[in-house]
């Protein structure tokens, strides 16, 4: 199953229980920097990835830990996620 945010395709896990997104940066030093937006979304919205990095990737799952599933939250949180990229990767041009 994929779910479509506003820009990208999210895959889910195999229980469809998650949303799932790998991201790959050109360096350490913009992973992080879009790591730390995304924390800020999500402070706002108390709606909280589980993610890792390694140097320039990012890999974050997204569910709605209290129900168990994928739930509107979740997809808003994903779009919000999609736009951070846009944004990031048009500023390291």
């Amino acid at each position: 199953m994929t779910v479509k945010s506003r820009r990208f395709p999210w895959a889910t896990n195999p229980g469809q229980t998650k949303l799932v997104k790998d991201f790959k940066f050109q360096d350490f030093k913009t992973a992080w920097l879009f790591m730390n937006k995304v924390a800020i979304e999500a402070e706002k919205i108390d709606h909280h990835p589980d993610w890792s990095n390694s140097y320039n990737m990012v890999h974050i799952e997204l569910t709605t830990h209290d129900k168990g599933i994928i739930t509107e939250k979740d997809i808003n949180l994903a779009n919000q996620i999609d736009s951070i990229v846009d944004n990031i990767r048009s500023d390291t041009r």
